[in-house]
């Protein structure tokens, strides 16, 4: 039997492993921490009973992957949950603007704008299975529908702010499609800004923005169940330090890596050209993050925050504009953009009885060492005032600190690397998944389509390491 090795056990590198198992490969997964997940863990991280997530915690791409669509997660005990709302933005005057399951009741919500809000969305939406599989593919597959790609690529090519002011009028429209864009990490002024705000909005009227029960952990486990149904073995504690202990001699070795983790196990292995591209791989900017153990939920001044598990912290389109913008030039605003996510309202086997969890984080320049706690926790008492005073315990994350748990998160960039215009369209290099080297693959969220919790990076590059195989 034809063996392979799979280092890294995060959902792509576990989605890497099932492509090869079902292929008859006998699989074997290195990861290197006690817990395998990467950054789909769950941990009690500050009191017992609370479960928190230690990276993602809400999963549209998840419900929307073609690749995990195709596998039996829930006979694995993968349930998602959703919110009544996708996503509540709350503002300045008491109120808040939601993200909404149908475009019917999107339109409704944003009056004037919403048939805007249609146009721009409804494409995606309704061609969301040949979308996801046009977008979520390797880059050089021909495109299932070339014209609903076309359009794409014409909006994602502008910046977040062009967009958002050409198309829309109000102010509620243009803050709920900034914080969208937000999660891109880039300045709104660059293109490819709106990219991935223009994704998780179609994607909220198609799969919404579900939390798994009981944590995300129930994605890793659910991945391992299927694997370890087709033999295949997850090692944990097995750090890979070179490949003499993951041998391409011996079979596909696919690297659930950043190209820094791939220079360290394989620099001397790696082709000149392609070594070269490792090197000057860029990283995108950090996360400084804080898990919280609460005595109750956040207390929103706007009540439509309590029907969503995703709340976007940044007020005006202008505002979170001037955020990303400081922070992409390498500096900090005093309110910054804060993403948070209070799972526990809607599954309640997160907390103790009675209690809740809340996840939040901002975005910082790539290995700040700045301690953002005072700026996150003044973001949220503007629209919950009294949120201090529910504090159990917290959890701060800095860069290193998240780098310390997961070597992946280089100076706490969640997605794998930065999306500039070069590194999307040769990520990590022009080979993408294949490294050059027999029998080598890069599989993590360093190589197309990026960061997201879909495994859809590990699933591509087992197919293309499956193709060279036979």
């Amino acid at each position: 039997m034809q063996h392979a090795s799979v280092i890294g056990s995060g959902p792509n590198g576990l989605a890497a492993a099932v492509v090869l198992a079902r292929a008859g490969l006998k699989v074997d997964v290195y990861e290197a921490e006690p817990i395998p997940g990467g950054g789909a863990r769950t941990m009690e991280l500050t009191q017992p009973g609370f479960k928190h997530d230690f990276g993602s915690a809400v999963h549209p791409m998840g419900a929307g992957s073609p690749f995990f669509s195709s596998l039996p997660l829930a006979e694995h005990g993968l349930q998602w949950i959703h919110g009544t709302s996708p996503l509540a933005h709350p503002l300045d005057d008491g109120t808040a603007v939601t993200l909404e399951h149908s475009l019917r009741d999107q339109e409704r919500q944003l009056g004037e704008d919403g048939p805007a809000w249609r146009d721009l969305m409804e494409p995606i939406a309704t061609h969301w299975a040949d979308f996801a599989a046009d977008a979520f593919g390797p880059p050089t597959r021909i495109p299932r529908r070339p014209w609903l790609m076309a359009a794409f690529a014409r909006k994602a090519m502008q910046s977040a702010e062009t967009l958002a002011r050409r198309t829309f009028r109000g102010e509620r429209a243009k803050a709920l499609f900034a914080g969208l864009a937000a999660h891109s990490f880039l300045s709104f002024d660059e293109p490819l800004s709106p990219a991935v705000g223009l994704v998780l909005g179609a994607a909220a009227h198609v799969v919404g923005w579900p939390v798994p029960r009981g944590g995300s952990q129930a994605i890793t486990n659910a991945l391992i169940g299927c694997l370890e149904k087709l033999d295949g073995t997850v090692h944990t504690r097995r750090r890979i330090t070179s490949l003499d202990a993951a041998d391409p001699k011996e079979g596909p070795v696919l690297c659930d890596l950043t190209p820094r983790q791939l220079l360290s196990i394989a620099g001397d292995r790696l082709q000149k050209t392609y070594r070269k591209a490792m090197e000057e791989f860029r990283y995108g900017p950090g996360i400084f993050k804080i898990d919280y153990a609460l005595s109750q939920p956040i207390p929103w001044k706007a009540r439509e925050c309590f029907r969503a598990i995703t709340v976007h912290l940044g007020g005006t389109l202008t505002e979170i504009a001037r955020s990303e913008y400081v922070m992409s030039h390498g500096t900090i605003g005093e309110k910054p953009f804060v993403l948070v996510a209070q799972p526990s309202l809607f599954d309640p086997t997160r907390a103790p009885e009675g209690k809740h969890v809340a996840w939040m984080y901002c975005h910082v320049p790539n290995g700040s060492t700045v301690d953002m706690t005072s700026r996150i926790e003044a973001q949220v008492e503007r629209f919950a005032p009294g949120f201090k005073d529910c504090v159990l315990q917290r959890r701060v994350w800095s860069p290193a600190a998240l780098e310390s748990m997961d070597a992946n998160l280089v100076g706490g960039d969640i997605v794998g690397g930065e999306l500039s215009i070069r590194q999307f369209f040769f990520r990590p290099a022009l080979g993408n998944y294949y490294t050059g080297t027999p029998n080598l693959y890069l599989c993590s969220a360093s190589t197309p389509p990026g960061g997201g919790v879909h495994g859809m990076c590990g699933y591509n590059a087992a197919r293309m390491a499956l193709r060279r195989l036979h």
